[in-house]
């Protein structure tokens, strides 16, 4: 009933938005074509001397805003295709329409690279190492962000169990806070547990970039290891995309994006998603009966008190190409979650009534104008989560596998608890970027993050740890050039400032304050266009963040004596394009990574054994790659392959005392590799594309998609022998999933099948804590869109 009080003023609203809508004032849209009529994707549109441009998307569509009224040239380049040139003049009011059929050209197929690019292309030439997905080929799936994640070279996401269970990311080994991330540039810190990756439809974003150690400085970051930007997409002003998916452990997701855009430029626009599921998959658990003890080693039982949902609703409204603005925006986010626990960190330890819920309640402001005078740009953003955060705990007793349940004591099955707590943030950024020429520029940005946690728990009001101050503001500020020869060179140098206050007692005094400075460089080199090197290094710093030092509230306990990360990130690589008898397309990518990492944070037992404390290690040191090829033919048919090999190593030569003072004891796991990290994995797909399937403008998409992740320690090396049967290696992971697609009235409507698993192998990304197995979902969408 939640969801349905949820979705339905939702799709009404999605009905009302586009109504009667049009597009800009001024500006050029139209369709790029080929001889034959089929829609040219990836085709570069440019008004010729000026910064004005566009690549057009899978249907050939096009369109270029907030062009000043004039004469102009517009040319078009694409792959294979002879290039066009033809004049135009921009009048205000509504805009021109430019229809372009290109005509083959074989020639250009064969000699000359990558003209006309998608907009993840082009980030993947940046000089950072950088992998950016294309979502879009993605919609018609029931990937969420971190799924999507999973497939590039490099990313390892590890999830504790179904849909809305615990995650950790690592890029290159580095994982947790080391990894930051964004939507539109923007931090994602102060969004909260009911707006995270692993619940974020694919849908949602354009592209997700995945940037690996050195991050640019635009970003505003204290990242140590990398950082995820998901980039929503406004090209459509008009249009409606509505899909909803069941399948196993009665799985439901629905997702709603809509947006309007009146004549005058006043927008409204509308993202909408819930996920759901029981997550009742059967797991092989050893079993005690509670009540008679009669014990089974080797059950396979369904889990039963594993549910999730939340529901997340994201309105904009405002302006866009106005003289003043591009884009202003004035927009709320809310939403909700709901998560039962069914285990602790191992399956041993099974539950039955705790549970957490979480919510998102949070204004925001967007704003952006190009050439708000000649040659300067300016962002800026600001929003502050109302949100809150509770901990439920309250049954006295102990459950067995078999949901039998036995009353014992009143301390509940962690802890007895009913913690409710704010974690207010804000955050406010600003972006300024200013081009000396065509072809270098200078770019200041700032990034300020304010935290006040405020806690109410009711069994435990005499606590006074949760009436004590605990307050946090950060600021990070960057000052970057970048020279840029397109598809030659380019360099781009950038340097951070850092600086973090903290306040934890209880009359609020602070603590000593921290100030930090980063810096880095990016260089790339094309020896011909589609073979590119690339270089890149930063000394990167991360801060110790709020759950870091206040605690977690569940099973983290604060450390406020936290000294910041630092480490020295480098990247090489390049990658290569290529064309074989015109049919068969190749490319190539490979970089190799090294990090030397100093008062490395890691997580171990606190002094009681019972919950989790985070503490300062000497240093770490990383070394590996990543590399993918892909190959493609006539368009229809691709295939692809990612490899990743990673090495981290413990540098710190001598053991801590209980008071995380050094000794002159040798550790016995100097040099070891850090343990239950994996250090060996990869993916391969294989995708065919069937046009006109049945009838003109119906097309079927099948995908195979593998994934692989070899065994690796659980605990150090050198402590224990290699034996699985002891529990001291994670057993090697293989899966096989299988996608079919139909898309009916060039793309309108979408019907999609998947299976997910089909061996039913059993699956674990964390020790001992299975994964669902063998499933299969229905996804059904809807595409309207009204340029």
């Amino acid at each position: 009933m939640q969801i349905k009080k949820f979705l339905l003023p939702a799709i009404v609203c999605a009905n009302v938005f586009f109504a009667n809508a049009q597009t800009q004032l001024s500006g050029i849209t139209g369709k790029v074509k080929s001889s034959n009529g089929t829609a040219v994707p990836a085709a570069t549109v440019r008004l010729q001397n000026s910064s004005y441009g566009a690549v057009s998307d899978e249907n050939g569509n096009y369109s270029i805003s907030n062009v000043k009224p004039g004469s102009y040239i517009l040319s078009v380049t694409a792959i294979g295709f002879k290039a066009r040139k033809k004049n135009i003049k921009v009048e205000a009011g509504p805009p021109q329409n430019a229809d372009f059929s290109l005509e083959e050209d074989a020639h250009n197929m064969e000699t000359v690279n990558v003209i006309g690019r998608t907009k993840a292309q082009e980030v993947n030439r940046q000089a950072f190492n950088v992998t950016a997905i294309d979502a879009k080929k993605l919609y018609n799936t029931t990937l969420d962000i971190s799924g999507a994640l999973d497939r590039v070279g490099g990313v390892r996401v590890r999830e504790t169990g179904g849909v809305g269970s615990s995650f950790n990311l690592s890029i290159n080994g580095f994982s947790g806070n080391r990894i930051r991330y964004f939507i539109d540039g923007i931090p994602m810190d102060n969004f909260g547990s009911s707006f995270q990756i692993n619940n974020i439809p694919i849908n949602i974003a354009d592209r997700v970039e995945v940037y690996k150690g050195v991050v640019p400085m635009w970003l505003g970051s204290d990242a140590l290891g990398g950082a995820i930007n998901i980039v929503t997409s406004d090209y459509y002003r008009n249009y409606a995309d509505i899909s909803y998916a069941y399948g196993s452990f009665n799985t439901h997701r629905t997702v709603i994006n809509a947006a309007a855009t009146t004549k005058n430029g006043f927008t409204v626009q509308l993202n909408a998603f819930q996920n759901y599921s029981d997550n009742n998959y059967k797991v092989h658990v050893e079993a005690a009966d509670i009540n008679t003890g009669a014990y089974a080693p080797e059950a396979v039982l369904p889990r039963f008190h594993d549910t999730y949902h939340n529901e997340t609703l994201i309105a904009n409204v405002g302006l866009v190409d106005k003289s003043f603005a591009d884009k202003l925006l004035l927009g709320m986010t809310m939403g909700k979650n709901y998560k039962e626990m069914q285990t602790g960190a191992r399956m041993a330890v099974v539950y039955g009534g705790w549970h957490r819920r979480g919510s998102i309640m949070m204004p925001s402001l967007k704003y952006k104008k190009e050439n708000l005078i000649k040659g300067l740009d300016l962002t800026i953003n600001a929003n502050y989560n109302l949100g809150y955060e509770q901990n439920i705990d309250t049954v006295s007793g102990r459950f067995d596998w078999y949901g039998g349940f036995r009353p014992i004591g009143s301390s509940g099955e962690q802890g007895r608890t009913m913690t409710r707590y704010r974690n207010n943030n804000g955050l406010a950024t600003a972006m300024a970027s200013y081009r000396l020429n065509e072809n270098s520029s200078i770019s200041l940005n700032n990034v300020y993050n304010t935290f006040n946690r405020k806690v109410n728990d009711k069994e435990n009001p005499g606590n006074a740890d949760n009436n004590r101050v605990k307050k946090l503001s950060k600021n990070v500020i960057g000052l970057g050039y970048s020279y840029d020869l397109k598809d030659r060179f380019s360099l781009t140098v950038f340097g951070k400032l850092l600086t973090q206050r903290s306040v934890i007692s209880d009359n609020g005094g602070g603590q000593p304050g921290i100030d930090k400075i980063g810096y880095g460089a990016a260089l790339s080199y094309h020896l011909k266009p589609d073979f590119q090197l690339k270089a890149s290094y930063e000394l990167a710093n991360r801060l110790p963040e709020s759950n870091d030092i206040f605690g977690d509230l569940e099973n983290l306990i604060g450390n406020p004596n936290l000294r910041p990360e630092n480490s020295h990130n480098l990247n090489a690589g390049f990658s290569y394009g290529f064309a074989w008898n015109k049919d068969h397309r190749f490319s190539v990518a490979a970089n190799g990574i090294y990090r030397y990492a100093s008062d490395y944070i890691m997580m171990s037992f606190a002094p009681n054994q019972n919950k989790n404390i985070l503490e300062n290690r000497e240093a770490v040191k990383a070394w590996g790659g990543d590399a993918e090829i892909r190959y493609s033919y006539k368009g229809w048919l691709s295939a692809g392959a990612t490899f990743t090999y990673q090495m981290i190593k413990n540098l710190e030569e001598y053991v801590n005392d209980n008071n995380g003072n050094r000794t002159s004891t040798l550790s016995p796991v100097y040099l070891d590799q850090v343990p239950n990290i994996p250090y060996l994995f990869g993916n391969a797909d294989v995708s065919a594309a069937l046009k006109n399937v049945w009838r003109k403008g119906n097309n079927l998409n099948i995908g195979y998609n593998l994934m692989y992740v070899h065994e690796f320690w659980l605990y150090w090396p050198s402590r224990g022998q290699r034996d699985v049967t002891s529990k001291f290696v994670v057993p090697a992971q293989l899966s096989h999933d299988i996608n079919i697609v139909y898309s009916m009235a060039q793309g309108k409507y979408n019907i999609g099948l998947e299976a997910r698993n089909i061996t039913d192998e059993r699956m674990y990304d964390n020790f001992s804590l299975q994964k669902p197995g063998r499933a299969f979902y229905l996804n059904l969408r809807y595409f309207f869109n009204n340029k």
